[in-house]
């Protein structure tokens, strides 16, 4: 978030703005957020070393680690309409059938009303494509093999 702040990111993505300039705007915008000294410290040291443009890449990779250290497994399901709550219920416990002891499942909903009808699951390495438009894809594929 803090690389979203127009001024602090036009000082720390220009390549000619010193080291020493960057790390005291970092500074002055942590101590402002109030953040920890260790996030506080590894964004000087990004700073330091040139390597702020990648804190978005940073902050993705910690994720992924914490999110696997605590048995979370990621699950999107994308469907043609909003889910309501009786159906997000449903899924959830049926897509919880598919953990394992320990995990614990986060689900993100997606809509894409270019799938027409259906659902597409990604849970975990699973891809799982339900929906409508494949369908009559694979339908479309068959007809056309056929004539």
């Amino acid at each position: 978030t803090l690389l979203k702040d127009p001024k602090l990111s036009s000082v720390v993505m220009n390549p000619h703005t010193k080291s020493a300039v960057k790390q005291k705007a970092v500074s002055d915008a942590l101590a402002k957020e109030k953040m920890s000294p260790i996030t506080v410290n590894l964004m000087n040291l990004l700073a330091e070393n040139g390597r702020l443009r990648y804190t978005p890449d940073i902050v993705s990779a910690f994720g992924k680690i914490m999110s696997a250290y605590r048995g979370e497994v990621l699950c999107t399901v994308t469907t043609a309409q909003p889910l309501d709550d009786a159906s997000l219920t449903e899924l959830k416990s049926a897509l919880s059938g598919f953990l394992t002891k320990g995990e614990v499942l986060k689900l993100e909903t997606k809509t894409d009303p270019s799938i027409l009808g259906g659902m597409i699951v990604n849970i975990g390495e699973k891809y799982v494509d339900m929906s409508t438009r494949s369908k009559i894809q694979k339908l479309t594929k068959i007809m056309r093999e056929a004539v």
